[in-house]
């Protein structure tokens, strides 16, 4: 009697079968990313646990090239009869393409691998029980509730996990697995007086770790400062309008403005016009490599994914390019962009710089952020000096501190950002705060103003959970490590 042969179950096995079914149609290039995707969030409101939401997605996404135009097509169902029929509906997908197409996708090269990885943690935050969760949550809230006589009258809280399981396989030979673990805590406070309302708020940075970064003795010992400054601040005066300032900005506000100013006008999708939604082409287009003065010659960011910790950290993207680490703007040049495999050749580039990531498996994966920081400066530079030495070597200006509101236009241009918390800073001082403020500027008009940048002493693994991109919308995460900044002469309010 013959044995049948073992069935078809794992990801595994069905990703080769993928890339097998996908070899056979005769498609010049072919990947199959099989996820699993589980986010648990919690969210405390006052003095009741007012969200608690345990979501799993899992399916899979089959890409083909197909005579240089591409298809995609994805199905939550995990079955060889499943795969057969997606890659069949993704080479068909490609076959349209290819009728409006006018230039033929061309990718480049990368080495196959088979590896795995997964991101180095103590404790899993999904093995701790939500009672845990919950109670310090709710601890926190109760003691910001604390300072209700004196104004504090709202609470709020949160912790945020997610573990991404995706296992990618393509026609060049890669065969790759990876589990990405995340973590991100934080709490708020709103005082009200005088008619008035001003919110402050803590968070220890979303970090690739365990829950171990859920640190509840920090957590618990910043309330006191957090609920004393949302109390000062609506009682203080409001920010000036209409001036020039100099700036003082820590990594809690700059992260913010490296994302927006930096990060996405360096996606060389965005330069191409392939994705232009959520203010989305770029004024720094590819003429403008190697010469744009982008910011003051002290001026470095590097882009990162092997960053430990870092949001966007993994051993490989979702194009199975392993992760590496190189320089956007160097001496205030703009030298490189952020680049997926089909970016990257268009450039020129011998590779791509591993930029592509799918925040599902039912997403097509597209260049995003990776972790884009601002270099510290060098010990003993002409401009390096620590947040310290900047206030004190400054006469009259504004210290920022975490992040508001913000804005930029269409190209990237031109920029609006304010903040979580503001001082006056006089004399060498920090003399009061105030609140209401925004600063405004055009980028390079910013960066080029920069005239001090900490050292590595002062350097926060500051960063983002929730970046949106493109139609439909796909979220990704990053982090932008940075050191306090001193920029001159900016615009404070209205006016010119």
């Amino acid at each position: 009697m013959v044995q049948a042969p073992a069935p078809i179950t794992t990801a595994t096995d069905l990703a080769t079968l993928a890339i097998e079914l996908i070899t056979r149609a005769g498609c010049e290039y072919g990947d199959v990313r099989f996820g699993n995707y589980r986010t648990q969030s919690l969210y405390a409101r006052d003095r009741s646990l007012s969200q608690l939401a345990d979501n799993v997605s899992s399916g899979f996404g089959v890409r083909v090239l197909l005579d240089g135009a591409w298809g995609f097509a994805a199905s939550p169902l995990k079955t060889p009869t499943e795969v057969e029929r997606i890659v069949a509906l993704a080479v068909d997908i490609a076959k349209g393409s290819r009728l409006s197409q006018q230039t033929k996708v061309q990718l480049a090269p990368v080495e196959a691998y088979r590896d795995t990885y997964i991101t180095p943690i103590e404790i899993d935050p999904f093995s701790v029980p939500i009672t845990e969760k919950a109670d310090l949550l709710l601890r926190l809230n109760e003691q910001l509730l604390a300072y209700g006589e004196r104004g504090i009258k709202k609470a709020s809280s949160y912790l945020r996990f997610t573990r991404e399981d995706k296992t990618f396989a393509s026609t060049e030979g890669s065969l790759i697995q990876q589990t990405i673990y995340r973590s991100y805590p934080g709490f708020s406070c709103t005082a009200i007086a005088n008619n008035d309302a001003q919110s402050r708020s803590y968070e220890r940075p979303p970090l690739n770790i365990g829950y171990e970064h859920i640190n509840a003795t920090d957590l618990l010992s910043q309330v006191e400062r957090v609920a004393e400054e949302a109390i000062e601040k609506v009682h203080a005066p409001k920010g000036p309008s209409g001036i020039r300032s100099t700036l003082i900005l820590k990594p809690t506000n700059l992260f913010l403005t490296i994302h927006e100013s930096v990060g996405h006008p360096t996606e060389l999708d965005r330069v191409y016009g392939y994705e232009s939604n959520f203010a989305g082409t770029s004024f720094a287009t590819t003429e403008k490599l190697g010469k744009l003065q982008y910011g003051a010659p002290w001026v470095n960011f590097k882009g990162d994914r092997t960053q430990p910790a870092g949001r966007g950290t993994m051993a490989y993207d979702d194009e199975g390019v392993p992760a590496q680490d190189w320089y956007v703007v160097k001496d205030g040049v703009l030298v490189d962009y952020l680049t997926d495999r089909e970016t990257a050749y268009r450039l020129g580039r011998p590779t791509s710089n591993g930029s592509a990531y799918a925040d599902s498996w039912s997403s097509v994966p597209m260049v995003r952020i990776p972790n884009l920081g601002l270099e510290p400066g060098p010990d003993g530079g002409s401009h390096t000096a620590t947040l310290e030495q900047m206030i004190a070597d400054t006469e009259d200006g504004i210290l920022i501190d975490g992040i508001g509101s913000f804005s930029i236009d269409q190209q990237r241009r031109n920029f609006q950002f304010g903040g979580d918390a503001f001082w006056k800073v006089e004399n060498g001082k920090v003399v009061g705060m105030l609140k209401d403020v925004t600063y405004q500027a055009m980028t390079t008009d910013f960066w080029n103003s920069v005239d001090a940048v900490g050292p590595a002493s002062e350097r926060e693994q500051c960063g983002t959970n929730m970046c949106g991109k493109g139609e439909p919308m796909q979220i990704a995460q990053m982090t932008h490590a940075c050191v306090p900044v001193r920029v001159r002469n900016i615009q404070i309010g209205g006016g010119s």
